[in-house]
């Protein structure tokens, strides 16, 4: 069974941050505050589905959805 991630989740979906597929951009989303066993959930999406924004650590992330594909939840 493959894993999900952040991608997948629909509008208002919950899910906590497993780990990352992508070491250089894991890096970048550390800094980010996308911490392993930090609680994200998808705000919302742009009309033709990229970017999206996800509540994170308090605050709102946009980014784009092959970033988002990176990121593993539970």
């Amino acid at each position: 069974m493959q894993k999900r991630s952040v991608a997948d989740l629909k509008i208002g979906e919950k899910a906590v941050i497993d780990s990352f597929s992508d070491q250089w951009m894991s890096l970048k989303l550390l800094e980010m505050g996308c911490l392993p066993g930090t609680e994200v959930c998808l705000h919302c999406k742009a009309p033709l589905g990229d970017p999206i924004c996800l509540n994170v650590s308090g605050y709102c992330l946009s980014m784009r959805k092959s970033e988002a594909a990176t990121i593993l939840v539970e």
